[in-house]
């Protein structure tokens, strides 16, 4: 599947990536921007010709029959979105419990225009004391670009500068709907 993967990503597609996810089990990917429904098959063409095992967590619902079995077994872990459940301690959570945890998130929240990132995956960082790794999905430039971990710091507001540095002049597949 791999090479398949690597056939249409680089061959038919005629995109690339720089840089690559670290070999580290636990970290929490932020893909950005999210404009469009193409951004999924470019990630999961990512995944696979990365080789690393990516997840994902969903409202519990949907781990139940008839396709329960799929959602985990393509790395999904079950949350509890019930009112009351604080989701940044219960994905820290899911840290803690597995070896291996590779968790992306879209940050934006939305496939519209959004001038300000939510912050549950910077807190969840934080709480399960383990690196962001940046993902642009750049489709100006048909480039897939991957930062080196990064801890977050006690300075919000200086890490959410580096972040955002990060993602300047990247365009989605929506360009008007890229992040800044």
């Amino acid at each position: 599947m791999r090479a398949i993967s690597r056939f249409i990503f680089f061959k038919l597609m005629k995109w690339n990536i720089s840089g690559e996810f670290p070999a580290l089990k636990k970290y929490v990917i932020i893909v950005i921007p999210h404009t469009s429904w193409h951004d999924f098959y470019i990630g999961v063409l990512v995944r696979s010709i990365s080789g690393f095992k990516m997840n994902f967590v969903a409202k519990k619902e949907l781990f139940k029959p008839p396709f329960g079995w799929y959602f985990k077994a393509v790395g999904g872990a079950e949350l509890d979105r019930t009112s009351g459940q604080n989701k940044v301690e219960s994905i820290a959570r899911i840290f803690k419990e597995r070896d291996e945890f590779r968790l992306a998130i879209a940050p934006e929240g939305t496939r519209k225009k959004v001038e300000k990132l939510k912050t549950g995956f910077y807190y969840i960082a934080k709480e399960a004391n383990v690196p962001i790794v940046m993902t642009a999905l750049d489709f100006g430039k048909k480039q897939v670009k991957i930062s080196n971990p990064f801890y977050p710091t006690e300075d919000k507001e200086a890490d959410f500068t580096i972040i955002k540095n990060f993602y300047k002049g990247v365009k989605g597949k929506v360009p008007e709907n890229s992040f800044e």
